[in-house]
């Protein structure tokens, strides 16, 4: 019988979380807050107690004080390859389920595999890990998580490319922040405990200035107490007669507005620890070839984007968005739809239509919100 199977599928989905390791991220706000060196004395902390704990792969920077705490702790050797003429070190993920150690540590979680490597991320890897029951460790900087690429990029001016995607720091049993006042990293920095002394000045000049790292330091802290939040309201449920919120994206084929509406739209969903869905409306003028090769690999990469976000994504075809998007709202019990500014492609379409008078009285009978993104 359909119930019986799905009670059977719950409970063996009830066991696997029952023999899956637990997950702790240090997250900090840049390089040099002291990610790794807490991580290491962690790993002695554990080893005093008498628990089983192994270096899977640290990166001390050749940092002396961080590289002191290595001694008398048992550390896995990487697993060595040569690419491009190169000999390279990854983390060997085969050898640490092997060894099945009871904890082990993993630094740069947003590190990008080897071409060739089982996982193409290392974060795929500790998924890896954490399955087979081993417990992890791991650190991250905040400009590495996903929904957050375009906040960071406007405070740095650099876009990260290896990134995290959010429902992996979901996943994380304990959120840490690693916290340092602007002051005290830019004294590290002068002390040569982050960088070498000739790239100091650089780093002074770019990455490393006052109005940066306190914007980056907010954005780190934030982060942090909305996983706390979060873990306090799925262990301690709060009254259930709340409203739920669920949130739509709704995105046309304009490739650089659709990706900040689906990462906003993944945070604010982050925040209230609720469902999101992206939404695209192909009208027939878009239907087949007729929005050229580019615009459909653009759309396909962002359907991908909101997958790794945690978002639902629906495809519909219907020849009014207005009307398209009343219809899904309502399916899904949507509270927020989620557009881009009024002068972009999407609400353009949905302003000049008949129906956008019935749109705004539909949902605000609904009680629906509509927030216009930046």
């Amino acid at each position: 019988m359909p119930g019986r199977d799905k009670n059977v599928e719950h409970f063996i989905e009830l066991i696997r979380q029952s023999r899956r390791g637990k997950f702790k991220i240090y997250i900090g706000m840049s390089a040099g807050v002291g990610k790794t060196y807490r991580m290491l004395q962690e790993a002695h902390t554990l080893l005093r107690n008498g628990v089983d704990v192994k270096v899977g792969y640290i990166e001390t920077h050749n940092r002396k004080e961080t590289h002191a705490l290595l001694e008398g702790l048992p550390v896995i050797p990487r697993r060595k390859l040569f690419y491009k003429g190169k000999e390279l070190e990854e983390l060997d993920v085969q050898a640490i389920l092997n060894l099945h150690p009871e904890v082990v540590i993993v630094d740069e979680l947003a590190h990008t595999n080897i071409e060739g490597s089982k996982n193409e991320k290392r974060w795929q890897d500790v998924m890896d890990i954490l399955d087979a029951g081993i417990n992890v460790v791991s650190a991250i900087n905040i400009q590495h998580i996903e929904s957050l690429n375009e906040e960071v990029k406007e405070i740095t001016g650099i876009e990260v490319s290896e990134r995290v995607p959010d429902h992996v720091l979901k996943l994380a049993d304990e959120v840490v922040n690693i916290d340092l006042t602007a002051d005290e990293l830019v004294t590290r920095l002068r002390e040569g405990k982050i960088y070498a002394p000739d790239k100091v000045e650089t780093a002074l000049r770019n990455f490393f200035q006052s109005e940066k790292i306190l914007q980056l330091r907010e954005l780190a802290l934030k982060e942090v107490a909305s996983q706390v939040e979060r873990k306090i309201e799925t262990e301690l449920p709060r009254n259930t007669a709340a409203r739920q919120e669920r949130f739509l994206a709704c995105i046309s084929s304009n490739h650089e507005v659709a990706k900040k509406v689906i990462r906003k739209t993944a945070r604010l969903s982050s925040y209230y620890h609720s469902k999101w869905f992206l939404l695209y409306v192909q009208t027939p003028r878009e239907d087949g070839d007729k929005i050229g090769l580019a615009a459909q690999r653009h759309l396909i990469n962002n359907f991908k984007l909101a997958t790794e976000l945690g978002g639902e994504v629906i495809k519909i075809k219907h020849s009014n968005i207005a009307k398209g998007i009343i219809e899904v709202a309502e399916q899904r019990k949507i509270t927020t739809i989620c557009v881009g500014k009024p002068h972009l492609n999407l609400f353009n379409v949905i302003l000049s239509t008949a129906v956008f008078n019935q749109l705004l009285n539909k949902l605000s009978a609904a009680d629906i919100d509509v927030v216009i993104l930046s």
